[in-house]
């Protein structure tokens, strides 16, 4: 019996769009969300909007989100400069504290334990 590689990347929802990389987005997002610069919500918003779930982006679709990932201090009530968790670079600090948990459910989703 020969099992083909698309086979075992389609069971394993690994193929382009599949529910491995739905998940991963997904998560991204909601991992992200809580360190997000929050004013109006219209950044956080943007994110969940501008995203094609599957497609392995990101994509914050307001103008002003460059210039919050790279500048903004986080001031404000929950602002980093007052000990809260909005503020610059939320992408990158989200992977330093939950990539494990998200790669745990990867391994989930894909039917694969440690």
């Amino acid at each position: 019996m020969q099992i083909h590689t698309e086979e075992i990347i389609r069971r394993r929802g690994l193929e382009r769009g599949g529910r491995a990389q739905k998940f991963v987005d997904s998560e991204v997002l909601r991992y992200c969300d809580p360190m997000v610069p929050k004013r109006t919500g219209a950044l956080i918003q943007s994110g969940i909007h501008g995203t094609v779930k599957g497609s392995g982006i990101i994509r914050y679709d307001i103008k002003y989100a460059r210039k919050n990932y790279y500048e903004n201090g986080g001031h404000g009530a929950e602002g980093t400069a007052n000990g809260g968790k909005r503020g610059r670079l939320w992408f990158r600090r989200m992977k330093a504290q939950h990539k494990a948990a998200i790669f745990e459910g990867l391994r989930r989703i894909c039917g694969r334990s440690r």
